[in-house]
């Protein structure tokens, strides 16, 4: 039987809270000794109580968490091999810099000169040696973030967790830190699990990413991969900037999107099946229209040496082409920002360095390796379940709704029923007394031509909403869904159709 290569394992963890809610929802990752894993998503995503549980200062609802092998679901921080460094440094004012790192050994009752030794090394790593007479009140921020670092390697941990720990410090001192914190991972060589809501600090420091949402770990992967491939539309928008536009894959290497095919690399979706596509805004080629034009009207010969250089940017090959007009572009210090609007309505996001100004006509095209196919996670319709009341109403997510008459003809009073409703018919309301129900703007995902919008009601149901109107995450609003729209089935027919 070989050794086990992973450190850390944790196997469908779960966390409950006391109101019902999951922070960890059937949670599984395993880290190998030595990696520098990154757990990276926004706030409230589970991160840091994953990295309590690991750290033992949370227990797990349900399944277990293995340290080189050894079962610690229910051991104590104290008894565990790891040491976390947290987003407060939690020093002590009252003592100064040697006697905070050398704190935990002398709980430990190491002996004296072995602590002079292992403490100075440590801050010889945390880059914070001569200081160590100093009270810690009068480091700067980032020197008081390397004394907690060395304090928590003093102790020579198996695994050092980092909860968040550069955030308090401003952008240059972050960057700093972040080259200092990959440096001592290579010179200590022992595992690193990190916890941040930064993509950049993500991508700059990891072996692997894992980006989680709402209890959930969506994708585990370098940070190549996560950039390059991801692999549902909540990693494509966390994760850098992103075009997502609904399309449909025709068959292996083939998809269709902006009513035009395209040639791709990815396979095993099947055949004229909904998918979501992603193009990252570096990846779309840029350029003025006029010379596209004068190419292929008049040939090569009739086209200006300023045409011919700007048409020399654009790879060569049958790639299909789109068109639009430059709406803005910024600046950004390394390459010029832009949005581009297609004559149908659809805005691209695209970063070129070259300058594109705002009514300049454009074409566009993309390489087939450069266009993400993900699976389709929502599709056209809500799917709810339904009771017909008494009074010849629907009740569904915890409120009664009117429907046409025809809707429930053939069904009795409390008769158990599918209810479907098309995410266009789904109107929002800027005050909450004026829907039928009320609920929050949990997630906004901009699809090319309108907003994707997850509203999570009071209760707690998703409702997912397609419209053209601008909301913002958070923004209070009514729910309002017109008698008309809503369709009633039997619960035995329900019907997948396609966004």
């Amino acid at each position: 039987m070989g050794k086990n290569p992973f450190i850390i394992e944790v196997n469908h963890v779960s966390k409950r809270f006391e109101d019902g809610k999951f922070a960890l929802n059937d949670v599984n990752l395993q880290v190998k000794k030595g990696e520098f894993v990154t757990i990276l998503g926004p706030s409230g995503c589970g991160k840091t109580t994953l990295l309590r549980c690991i750290a033992g200062f949370q227990v797990a609802s349900s399944g277990d968490i293995l340290l080189k092998g050894e079962d610690v679901t229910k051991t104590p921080p104290y008894k565990r091999p790891v040491n976390t460094v947290f987003q407060k440094y939690a020093l002590f004012p009252h003592l100064n810099v040697f006697n905070n790192v050398a704190f935990g050994l002398k709980l430990k009752k190491v002996a004296p000169d072995v602590i002079k030794k292992k403490v100075r090394r440590a801050l010889k790593m945390a880059n914070m040696t001569g200081y160590e007479e100093r009270k810690v009140d009068t480091l700067s921020g980032g020197q008081q973030q390397r004394v907690a670092i060395a304090r928590a390697i003093v102790n020579e941990p198996e695994v050092l967790l980092l909860d968040e720990p550069l955030s308090a410090l401003d952008l240059k001192m972050r960057h700093d830190m972040q080259i200092e914190l990959k440096e001592l991972h290579e010179k200590l060589g022992i595992t690193f699990i990190y916890v941040t809501h930064d993509q950049e600090e993500a991508l700059t420091l990891s072996d692997r990413v894992v980006v989680m949402n709402e209890g959930e770990i969506k994708q585990i992967g370098t940070p190549t991969d996560i950039y390059n491939e991801p692999q549902n539309c909540f990693v494509a928008d966390f994760i850098g900037e992103s075009n997502i536009l609904s399309g449909r894959m025709i068959r292996d290497r083939k998809v269709q999107f902006l009513g035009l095919e395209f040639d791709c690399i990815d396979e095993g979706f099947g055949e004229d099946v909904p998918v979501d596509v992603v193009i990252r805004p570096e990846d779309i080629y840029l350029w003025k229209v006029q010379s596209d034009k004068v190419q292929s009207d008049k040939g090569p010969d009739a086209a200006s040496q300023a045409d011919l250089d700007e048409e020399d940017r654009v790879p060569k090959g049958k790639f299909t082409k789109w068109y639009g007009t430059v709406q803005s572009c910024i600046f950004k210090g390394v390459h010029y920002e832009m949005r581009v609007l297609t004559p149908d309505g659809y805005e691209f996001l695209i970063q070129d360095y070259h300058e594109f100004l705002p009514g300049t006509e454009v074409g566009m095209l993309v390489k087939p390796e450069d266009i993400q196919i993900v699976k389709k996670e929502h599709y056209i319709y809500n799917y709810f379940d339904g009771e017909v009341t008494k009074n010849g109403k629907v009740r569904f997510i915890d409120a009664e709704w009117e429907v046409m008459p025809q809707q429930i003809e053939g069904f009795e009073p409390g008769e158990k029923v599918q209810v479907r409703v098309p995410f266009r018919s789904i109107d929002l309301q800027d005050y909450e007394e004026e829907g039928t129900l009320s609920g929050e703007v949990h997630f906004i995902l901009y699809k090319g031509n309108h907003y994707h919008l997850t509203i999570r009601t009071d209760e707690g149901h998703d409702i997912y909403v397609n419209t053209n109107d601008v909301w913002d995450d958070g923004d209070r609003v009514g729910i309002v869904i017109p008698a008309k729209e809503i369709l009633v089935e039997s619960q035995k027919s329900k019907v997948e159709s396609h966004e």
